[in-house]
């Protein structure tokens, strides 16, 4: 019998469908899930807004205390977790992410991105490690936007683009906003963190550098925002249940072998100081998503980059696995009813990945 990591706390959310019906959220305890449709006092305040995730996380001061008395409750729709398709758990209105935010995945990144001909090994770890320790002293973390279009679940197929050559995985942590957040100070920027999740940021490594324009430096719009390139879950851990998340396991096994695994005591900026820098210049609204930098051990360290058959197990302490298989884009159909892009991708239940 499939065994899952246990989840941090008595229950987390999400959202989920049954058959061919609506997306839902979900209150999910063991193998049931809670139709918090069904739950009359978590009902949209606006009877003709859909109860989402996100519309939780609107409220989420008041809704929290309510999801604890409902996952105590026999009352409202249970249904299996095994009978359902687990969806990403939030829409996020934007996603900022940051990079270059673990010190021994910059080093190795550094040092892979190294010419033949360039400088030796230990020079680039030294200068790199230089580097990063002037980085935490200056507080300045290194965050761009990413695209919630790149959103896919946390079960689903991930499509590797026909022109992407080098793409790689990204296991990390992504803090979820609550309470809007503007120039909040460090101190108190945990506040606005109403839950964690899970995020894998795939990446086209041949196109962070635009070497047609060195001077512009990265693009990362290429790189990183392809459909399905950020699979997002399983679920949102309310960060009450998370003790620190300065102190949990990120692990990416490929087709079963460990790659990442690491604890995020390696960030150089914790989630508090991530969440304060952004704010500053972004106003952050309920369900953004800030997501936290990758731990060691991507494909490029690896010399082994993801190929169609491939299958990434993500997991984080407490909050779940996610586990997505790669497969290639389907060639463009010819002819008057031909659509261009990636097709749609159906992904598996939990149960089933």
């Amino acid at each position: 019998m499939e065994t899952h990591p246990p989840l941090a706390g008595p229950f987390a959310i999400g959202t989920f469908s049954a058959g061919n019906g609506p997306a839902f959220p979900g209150l999910v305890t063991g193998d049931r899930v809670l139709d918090l449709r069904t739950v009359p006092a978590l009902g949209a305040p606006d009877p003709t807004t859909r109860l989402t995730t996100r519309v939780l996380l609107e409220r989420w001061d008041t809704a929290l205390p309510l999801l604890h008395d409902a996952a105590g409750s026999v009352e409202g729709t249970w249904l299996p977790l095994a009978e359902l398709r687990v969806h990403a758990p939030v829409e996020p209105r934007q996603i900022l992410q940051s990079g270059a935010n673990y010190r021994t995945h910059v080093i190795d990144l550094a040092v892979a991105h190294e010419p033949a001909d360039g400088r030796p090994a230990e020079q680039v770890r030294a200068e790199v490690a230089a580097m990063m320790d002037r980085r935490a002293a200056e507080d300045r973390p290194y965050v761009f936007i990413g695209l919630p279009s790149s959103v896919t679940g946390p079960y689903d197929d991930v499509v590797i683009p026909a022109w992407c050559a080098k793409p790689d995985w990204e296991l990390e942590l992504a803090a979820v906003i609550g309470r809007p957040a503007f120039r909040v100070p460090a101190e108190r920027a945990l506040e606005h963190v109403a839950a964690y999740t899970i995020a894998n940021d795939l990446t086209a490594r041949e196109l962070v550098f635009r070497r047609d324009m060195p001077e512009i430096g990265t693009d990362w719009l290429r790189a990183k925002n392809a459909p399905t390139f950020t699979p997002l879950g399983p679920y949102l851990v309310p960060s009450a249940f998370v003790a620190d998340p300065g102190d949990l396991r990120v692990t990416l096994r490929l087709n079963g072998e460990a790659m990442q695994d690491e604890s995020t005591k390696d960030m150089i900026f914790d989630v508090a100081r991530l969440v304060s820098y952004v704010s500053q210049t972004v106003e952050l609204f309920p369900g953004d998503l800030v997501l936290t930098g990758s731990p060691a051990g991507n494909g490029m360290h690896w010399g082994r980059l993801l190929r169609p058959g491939d299958v990434m197990e993500g997991t984080i302490t407490g909050l779940g696995v996610q586990r997505n298989r790669c497969v290639a884009e389907p060639p463009p159909m010819t002819g008057p009813s031909s659509v261009t892009g990636p097709s749609s991708v159906t992904g598996p239940s939990p149960r089933e990945a």
